[in-house]
Order: C-alpha cells, then structure tokens, then sequence
C-alpha cells in the first residue's frame, strides 16, 4: 500500500514565499517520490482557512464540532508522514501552524516529520526549532536532516534555485522520511492493512457480528438484532451481495465494514471493531475507507444505527454524517454524508 506524505505549507501572509518552497520540494522530489510508490500531497493553510480554534472540547477527544474541524482530521489521518515548510516570525514558527497542531491530537501521533524552514539572517532555523517541540509533544518523530533556506542565497525572483545540492538533499530527505514511516506505521496504523473478506471467513465474522452487537442490544434494549440472530449461512450470502473488507491482527479478524450501491447512495453497514481494539481510530479508519470505495457518481453515503446507540451516533456524526428524516427500519435511524467533495 502506497504511503502519502503531506507537505504542508505553514504561512498566510500575502505575498509569502511558502508556496514557492512547497513547489521546489514537490517537483525536486517527484521521481523519488514515483521510485518510492509515494503519494504527495500539499496542504496550504492560507487555502484550508482554519479559523483560530474554536472547537469546545480538548482534541484529544477527538469530538469535533465543526466540519472544517473534521475536513482537517480527515486529511492529516490519512497521511504516513509530514513535511512542514515554515517561515519565521519574531524567533517563532507563524500563529497559523501552531493553530493547525492545536486542532487535533491523535492523527498526528507516531508519525514522522521533516521541517524545511526558510528566512533571511537564521534561514528559520529558530522557528523550525520550536515548531519540532510542539510537534514532539503532538508524539510525531522529527527525523533530523532538516532543510534550511537563507532566502538571500537560495531564492531568486520569488522562486528557490534548484540546485544540486538542494536537489540531493530534498530526495535525500523524502528517502529518509519513507523509511522511518515504514519503521513506525505498526504505531499509527497499527500494521495491518484493510484487505477484502472470503467467503470462508464467514464463521469468524459471525463471532465478531455477535460479539459487537451485544452492546447495541443492550443501549437498545432488544435482542432481536439482525446482527444477532444470523447464521453463518446468512452472514456467507451476504458476503456475496455485499463487498466486504476486514483488518486482522495475530491471526483473527479485529474489525469490518461492508458497503453497497442502493440506488444513488453508498450504504454502509455492519462496521465493527472487536471490543478489544476499541478507542484506537480502527472504526473511523473502517468508515473512511468504505466510504473511499464508492463509484465516482454516487453523491452520499448512508447508513444505519440504532435510535439508542449514541456512541455510535456521536462516531458518525463526527465523521460528517448528519441525522436523516429518511426512512429507517424500525426501531433505527438513519443517517447520510454527502460525498461531492
């Protein structure tokens, strides 16, 4: 599976040189990154738009409010590793990377960082130095080796001179950063892969069906679940109707979502996670990628929970779904989560 390295761009002055650097490393790097399978992408901060933080809860709860909030944990979860490009302001990194760290906590946790600083006297050396220790407080891992600009020397007309020197060092660095990704990815994705179902996985899902469905009986307080009352037979045909993925770790399923087209919409269904590996990002995870799998002309995605299951509720909420006046089985609701973007 191909890692995606996100350049993030950390200035919003106008007329900063941010974006500029941001392109030098991108195309210095771009056959390293193809020889690599790696996935580059840039998040500006001047186009993202976060407004200072206005989220009600510590992030570390990972309960967002806001979908910009959750635009912003969705795009730094799904990235293996970061390179911070910063300018310095007054001996310190810019006031809009320091409000990008403090909108999240988890999704930056054991990942690695490479910082690219660039400025006049100290090439933004000092304000380098102070992103890194709030990144090392976020627990991501500063791999060293990081690239300094003197703006004098290595910028003309407004862009970086793409010499040699730099040039080797840029891949150098892109080289280094997947490696240590490689090295730390049982932290952060906890090493395994999401991978279709078979068929004859059909018994060991039916344990793991059951055993998650007991809590949605209990918070609903019946028992007659379809979760629950299935066969393997049952859960085998519906591996055939529906695709299905799985993670596994030690030799057993941990977790799973399944999907289907209905119509317009993307239906989700049947995410679990073993109770054991609960309150570790595997749920979303699941959900993101189920919903990465629809056609490109299905607008929304929708699914199904118990009206009583509010940690559920919560869970897909904070994913962007919203509560439908849609039709629901009996004693469920509905809810639906555009997918245009």
């Amino acid at each position: 599976m191909s890692k995606k390295i996100l350049v993030v761009i950390a200035s919003t002055r106008p007329g900063r040189l941010g974006p500029a650097v941001g392109d030098w490393f991108t195309s210095a790097t771009a056959a390293t990154a193809a020889e690599l399978g790696v996935e580059l992408g840039v998040a500006d901060l001047a186009e993202i738009g976060l407004p200072f933080l206005d989220e009600p809860e510590h992030p570390a709860t990972g309960n967002y409010v806001h979908e910009h909030t959750r635009a912003w944990s969705r795009r730094v979860a799904a990235a293996d590793a970061f390179v911070f490009v910063t300018s310095e302001y007054n001996f310190g990194m810019p006031a809009t990377l320091k409000n990008a760290f403090d909108y999240l906590h988890a999704e930056w946790a054991w990942k690695p960082c490479l910082f690219i600083g660039y400025g006049n006297t100290s090439a933004g050396t000092r304000g380098v130095q102070m992103a890194r220790g709030v990144a090392t407080s976020l627990r991501m891992l500063s791999i060293g080796g990081d690239i300094f600009l003197r703006i004098v020397d290595d910028v003309r007309d407004g862009r970086v001179i793409a010499t040699d020197r730099l040039t080797v060092r840029a891949r150098g660095a892109l080289v280094e950063l997947n490696r240590v990704a490689d090295v730390l990815r049982p932290l952060y994705r906890d090493g395994e892969d999401i991978v279709p179902v078979a068929v004859s996985d059909a018994a060991e899902l039916l344990v793991l069906q059951r055993c998650c469905w007991v809590d949605e009986a209990i918070a609903n307080s019946r028992l007659d679940l379809p979760a629950l009352l299935e066969s393997e037979g049952e859960v085998a045909e519906g591996l055939r109707t529906w695709s299905t993925w799985c993670v596994r770790s030690g030799g057993r399923i941990v977790g799973s979502v399944r999907a289907r087209r209905d119509g317009d919409a993307w239906e989700i269904g049947r995410l679990m996670v073993a109770p054991d590996r609960r309150h570790t990002g595997l749920g979303r995870r699941l959900l993101a990628f189920a919903e990465g799998q629809a056609p490109n002309d299905v607008a929304a995605a929708t699914l199904f929970t118990g009206e009583h299951s509010d940690r559920n509720i919560l869970l897909y909420q904070k994913a962007g779904y919203a509560l439908s006046a849609d039709p629901a089985p009996v004693g469920a609701v509905r809810l639906t989560k555009s997918l245009a973007a």
